[in-house]
């Protein structure tokens, strides 16, 4: 039988060549030939074993396999892939850490209104779901703030602040016509009008040339289109009647005609005024069947 010589050629591309050549004759081989031989046939079998390993892709260590080997184009050896950095394409989802957090940041509603005592919550009405709250900066203060709350199943939903007057000398428990104070306390809201169209309030709206005024006031500011829209102040008053209606059921000298309507720049004689924009707003906003009221009085005065 013919024996075949192996001679293992320099290494290309990452591979060890094999020559494999017949012997010229039929001669055996001498020992040393026969040891060069085997030699050469171990050293082939260490290389390819190295090449390839085991499974499916090249490990360069314990703990890291690369991906499978790939063929090149137009080659017929097949070559071991770079090594790729790791990516993460995972979908990141919400822990119940997470959501337990995003929902202790969501906003959460009062239950009651907040700056006022039991005795002024005692007189809002048990179907009253639209409060506008008017709070004074002081019980002699001309100035204060005004928010519409909203009740809602969750609680009283705040609408924006609004800057606004009241009357010049503050407020009053017992308000008497011309003392230049506004009233404390818990008022339906029912009625509107004014001397410009109805910008589109759900109230009864009476338009009306009697809501024309003129004149200056404390601070010789113009009074002219104060009255262009108004809302009727529930205090000594029919209501379901127009703002101009002068029934007075508490008497005359208990004052009256307060109402809510556009700020002139300066303090009033009783009623509580806002910025043009904002009582356009409140009228558009005010539903009657939320039965609207008004809580209105000094900070101090409120939180009874």
């Amino acid at each position: 039988m013919q024996r075949l010589d192996h001679a293992v050629g320099p290494v290309e591309g990452g591979f060890r060549h094999v020559m494999i050549t017949a012997p010229s004759a039929r001669r055996p081989l001498s020992r040393p030939a026969r040891l060069l031989t085997a030699a050469a046939v171990l050293a082939l079998t260490v290389t390819l074993a190295g090449c390839v390993g085991t499974g499916t892709g090249v490990r360069t260590s314990d703990d890291d396999i690369l991906p499978p080997a790939v063929a090149s184009p137009g080659v017929g050896t097949t070559q071991a892939r770079p090594p790729q950095p790791p990516t993460d394409t995972a979908t990141p989802t919400a822990t119940p850490t997470a959501m337990s957090t995003a929902r202790s940041t969501a906003r959460v509603l009062p239950e009651r209104l907040p700056g006022l005592g039991p005795r002024t919550l005692a007189k809002i009405p048990a179907d009253a779901r639209q409060v506008v709250l008017v709070t004074g900066e002081g019980r002699n203060s001309s100035t204060l703030r005004t928010v519409l709350y909203r009740r809602t199943g969750d609680g009283w939903e705040a609408g924006p602040i609004w800057p606004a007057h009241n009357a010049r000398e503050g407020w009053t428990d017992d308000h008497h016509a011309g003392d230049l104070r506004s009233p404390i306390g818990v008022f339906t809201l029912t009625d509107a009008g004014g001397l410009l169209p109805d910008p589109g309030t759900e109230l009864p709206y009476d338009r009306s040339g009697g809501f024309t005024i003129g004149g200056t006031g404390f601070a010789e500011e113009p009074l002219a289109g104060s009255f262009d829209h108004v809302v009727a102040i529930d205090y000594n008053r029919k209501p379901g009647t127009s703002p101009l209606d002068r029934t007075r059921p508490l008497g005359a000298g208990r004052g009256g005609g307060i109402r809510l309507h556009i700020d002139h720049g300066g303090p009033t004689h009783g009623c509580v005024s806002l910025q043009r924009n904002h009582i356009r707003h409140l009228l558009r906003a005010l539903d009657p069947d939320r039965h609207p009221v008004i809580v209105m009085g000094d900070a101090e005065s409120l939180a009874r």
